[in-house]
Parts: structure tokens; C-alpha cells; sequence
């Protein structure tokens, strides 16, 4: 079981889309916030990233250039610009055909060029998994100099699908999407200083933490306990939680039981399955007990909850939102 593939597909409630902006100086475009995360990959020339807490901060304005792909955790409104300067406009016109996840959006004058690839995940984030919620406001990655080749053939494959939709593109570019997400997360991981990823950068390595993830993950209706995990580790009891609860920022069993709620929650919008059946897969030997955990994860009833999902469009098959 891959951990972190598991983390982020537990978040998701739609298909992401994209677009493909293309920016002629003067221009300057204001993106609202999204309920997700959001992407930006610089495919020609150069611009600037501006937060609207960059003036309450004292922040500078962040540069990107050719090669450059920056993730929004929280999806936070900004605004992208040929100079910091340039008065901005509403980024919601992008043109979409009906049901297609890939947009394009042409603006500002007569000067240089600049191409981008911006796009939305649609992430849960009333329910964030730890390693999302732990990770940076922004990561900023470049894929210049041979960096990241994994990314950036990604990101080579999504502005060749989305420059120029040819039959099979609308198909193509969510998957591509999808890979860019986890192609970001694994060169963060990779890169950044441990001390600096929430621990989680550790943990998904880590030779007693790591087998205890992935056993949590493959089977969360396991009646796991922390003595059973423990054993997986090769450590006591004590030394074992102490360690989990350092690295992945809670207990085993808090772990446990967040997880297992996950797992319900995407069930419940994925899927038309019992919830009988949701309860045990769950981990729950009773719909009674696992209706009360639920309740108190969720803040409601599961049927309620996946009535609610189906209605957002959150089901399976469901056409994105505007990114």
C-alpha cells in the first residue's frame, strides 16, 4: 500500500481541472480561492505571485520563471502578473467545453508572453489527511538544470494535452493532473529538510513507522491495537507510540480511528455500498457504532453525509468545477 498515493486519493471529491493561460504584457490575473489546492507550472517566460497577506506580512512578491511549478496548499486567493504593478482582473473566464476539465483563458496586451498551466484540486479539507495539513502554505519546485525529471516530464505531458486537445484529452489531462499532484509531493519529500515536513517526510521511511502506515492502510478494518502494530516495529509498546506520535503528529490510535472515518467518508461518496458493509470495512462490528463514530468525525449521520456528497457532485463520474 502506498501511503502517501492513499493520503491524497482520500481527500479528493472531483475531478481537477486545468487551464491553460497564455498572458501578454500588461496582464495580471486575480484568482479567487478555491476549495482545494491549487497548481501553477510556468510553460514560457516569467511572472509574478502575489498573496493578499503579502502586504499585511511584508512578504515580497515571489518570482517564477520558465520550468517553475508551484502547489497552494490551501488554495488561498492570489494573483499572478507580468510585474507586480499591473492592475488586475477576475481569473473566472476561463472558457470550458461542457463536462471538460481543460479551460483556456487569453489575456492582457501586445508585450512579451507568458504561458502557464494553472489548475485546482478538489480536496476535502474540513477532514485534511496530516500530511497535507503539514505541509507548506506554498511549495515552490523548478524543473531547470535537469531537476526532477519525473515532474517535469509530467509537466511536459500536460501542456502538450492541454495546448493542443486532440481526441482522448479530456480522459488524459485529469490522470496527468492527478500525477503532477504526487509528483510535486515526492520531490518536496525528497528535497526539503526533514526537520521541516511535519515529520512526515520521516515517517513515510522511517523502518518502524513506515510498516505500521502501510498496515493501517491496507487493512483499516483490522482490530488493530498498538501492541499489534508495535510488533511490526521491532519496538516495545511505549517506544513505538512515542515514536509514532513524534513522527506522524498523533497517536497510533488516533491515527487508527482518523483513517478509518476516512475511509468511510470516501466509500460513502465513491461508492452506492451498505452501509453494513461501509461499517465493517471500516473497521466497526456494528452500523449502530460505527453511525455514532461517524457522527462524531462528521458532524452528521452517513446517509446524510452521502446525500450530501452526491449533491455537491462529489460522486464518482462527477464533471469538475471551475478551476
Amino acid at each position: 500500500m502506498d501511503v502517501l498515493t492513499e493520503a491524497v486519493a482520500s481527500m479528493r471529491t472531483g475531478r481537477p481541472a486545468s487551464v491553460r493561460t497564455d498572458g501578454r504584457a500588461p496582464w495580471a490575473l486575480r484568482l479567487p480561492a478555491v476549495e482545494g489546492a491549487g497548481f501553477h507550472v510556468v510553460l514560457e517566460g516569467g511572472c509574478w505571485l502575489l498573496s493578499p497577506r503579502d502586504a499585511a506580512s511584508h512578504r515580497e512578491p515571489v518570482r517564477l520563471e520558465t520550468g517553475d511549478v508551484v502547489f497552494l496548499r490551501d488554495g488561498r486567493a492570489h494573483v499572478l502578473a507580468d510585474d507586480p504593478s499591473t492592475p488586475p482582473v477576475d481569473g473566472n473566464s476561463a472558457s470550458f467545453r461542457p463536462g471538460s476539465p481543460i479551460g483556456t483563458l487569453s489575456l492582457g496586451g501586445d508585450g512579451p508572453r507568458t504561458s502557464l498551466l494553472c489548475g485546482a484540486y478538489h480536496l476535502d479539507q474540513g477532514r485534511p489527511h496530516p500530511l497535507v495539513r503539514q505541509l507548506p502554505a506554498m511549495i515552490r519546485l523548478t524543473t531547470r538544470d535537469g531537476r526532477h525529471p519525473e515532474l517535469s516530464a509530467a509537466v511536459r505531458l500536460l501542456g502538450a494535452e492541454v495546448g493542443d486537445a486532440r481526441p482522448g484529452a479530456d480522459g488524459i489531462v485529469p490522470s496527468l493532473i492527478d500525477a503532477l499532484l504526487l509528483y510535486i509531493l515526492r520531490a518536496w519529500l525528497e528535497e526539503c529538510p526533514k526537520e521541516s515536513a511535519g515529520g512526515w517526510a520521516a515517517a513515510l521511511g522511517d523502518p518502524a513507522v513506515a510498516p505500521a502506515l502501510t498496515a493501517v492502510h491496507e487493512a483499516p478494518e483490522a482490530a488493530w491495537t498498538v501492541e499489534s502494530l508495535a510488533e511490526r516495529s521491532g519496538l516495545s509498546r511505549a517506544a513505538f507510540a512515542r515514536r509514532f506520535t513524534t513522527l506522524v503528529g498523533e497517536p497510533p490510535v488516533a491515527y487508527l480511528t482518523r483513517w478509518r472515518m476516512t475511509v468511510a467518508g470516501r466509500l460513502l461518496r465513491e461508492s452506492d455500498a451498505p452501509l453494513a458493509v461501509v461499517a465493517t470495512r471500516s473497521g466497526y462490528g456494528s452500523e449502530f457504532a460505527f453511525a455514532k463514530a461517524f457522527k462524531r468525525a462528521y458532524g452528521q449521520a452517513p446517509g446524510g453525509y452521502r446525500r450530501a456528497a452526491r449533491g455537491r457532485g462529489d460522486g464518482p463520474g462527477s464533471v469538475p468545477r471551475s478551476a
